[in-house]
């Protein structure tokens, strides 16, 4: 078969009620496509427009109702309110026959009348809305949940692409946002992406309790150098906290094994020989983990390439969304983190505690930066695969 590229495209209302984690989750775990892109997208009337007549032409030769109820639904609820922007979350997928594997996945619509025909085994089935009159058969409310093409033409995707090519990653002034709105930055680690599974959803599903919006994401291969830069201010912290603990210890085990009293100046002396080492070593250690190698090991000249494991970046907004954010987490040891946190749930230690979260505004405004939050790639995956 073929390798395509297909998207999932999750609805406002989807979006709104914070089903984004539930859907993302079963998407992961019930296919064997590859996550390569993800992007809050806000449209504009143009794209709504372009949009709703390229699924009249790529439906409506198979099915010419639905594809004009979907033309519409478009119309009505993607388009700008009030001056405000609708947020819609665009999943880029790519693998052997990925239209019909999401399409499976997504399900068919369904009037939720019949009910010997909803099992909820589908996306749709759990989160779409398809009423009818019960005296005249017309459509009384309808929610597709999400958007995902039965077959995929090329001039689809590449709307898509040169839209968001265009268009900023960061959701601004989008609906429901205030003036006094704090935005924060969480990672979903690369623990989370090493083989198909709920848990990146999981995770998203368990900040969604927070009440905040999602106004950013990506998918991010985060290169050695970023690593450094974002994790910077952890190398002095682990050579402060670390060090003197393992210059203790040294002391301690070279006393026992020969049996002879060491001098007072003897920690000193193997914090710095011994304890240093250690700490420099964890850090390494935190590099290999988010980058994919360590950087003793990265030539320099690669330092800058795209790392060898994935993460999921998000930009939450909202009231006190540092402080809500960091509560849902947990601390940073997930063995002491209290039952029912992110990373209770999901942690195994310091390192591998499964999601990073900003703790200051200054760490928000740095973090961004570093990962280039203003930039998405997704275009250009777009436009290399129709390269191909």
């Amino acid at each position: 078969m073929a390798i395509e590229m297909s998207y999932v495209l999750m609805t406002p209302y989807t979006v709104m009620k914070s089903r984004t984690g539930g859907i993302i989750a079963r998407l992961l775990s019930r296919t064997d496509l590859e996550l390569v892109g993800a992007r809050i997208i806000t449209f504009d009337n143009e794209l709504c427009f372009l949009y709703a007549e390229m699924l009249k032409k790529t439906i409506g030769p198979r099915d010419p109702q639905s594809a004009q109820l979907m033309a519409e639904y478009v119309l009505d609820n993607f388009s700008p309110h009030d001056g405000k922007s609708e947020r819609a979350v665009f999943l880029l997928f790519k693998g052997e026959d990925a239209c019909a594997k999401l399409s499976t996945v997504v399900g068919s619509l369904t009037p939720q009348n019949n009910k010997k025909a909803v099992v909820g085994e589908t996306i749709r089935d759990t989160y779409a809305d398809f009423v009818l009159d019960k005296t005249d058969g017309t459509i009384k409310y309808f929610e597709p949940a999400v958007f995902t093409p039965p077959c995929m033409d090329e001039t689809l995707l590449k709307m898509f692409a040169d839209y968001m090519k265009k268009t900023g990653n960061l959701a601004d002034n989008v609906v429901g946002a205030n003036p006094d709105d704090e935005r924060t930055l969480v990672i979903i680690k690369p623990d989370n992406w090493r083989h198909p599974s709920t848990k990146p959803g999981a995770i998203i599903d368990m900040i969604s309790r927070t009440g905040l919006r999602i106004v950013g994401c990506k998918l991010y291969q985060m290169s050695v150098a970023e690593a450094l830069e974002f994790y910077g201010p952890v190398k002095d912290a682990l050579r402060r906290k670390l060090a003197p603990i393992i210059g203790g210890k040294a002391k301690d085990t070279l006393e026992m094994e020969f049996r002879v009293p060491l001098q007072s100046g003897a920690v000193e002396k193997l914090t710095e020989l011994v304890g240093h080492i250690y700490a420099d070593d964890q850090f390494s250690q935190i590099i290999e983990f988010m980058s994919g190698r360590r950087p003793e090991n990265c030539p320099q000249e690669e330092l800058d390439a795209k790392g060898r494991v994935k993460c999921l970046v998000l930009i939450y907004e909202g009231p006190n969304a540092i402080a809500k954010i960091r509560d849902v987490l947990g601390p940073t040891d997930p063995t002491k983190a209290p039952g029912g946190t992110v990373r209770r749930d999901f942690g195994s230690n310091v390192m591998v505690n499964t999601a990073h979260a900003s703790d200051a505004p200054e760490s928000v405004v740095r973090e961004m930066k570093v990962v280039k939050i203003d930039k998405n790639d997704i275009s250009e995956v777009i436009y290399d695969h129709l390269k191909q």
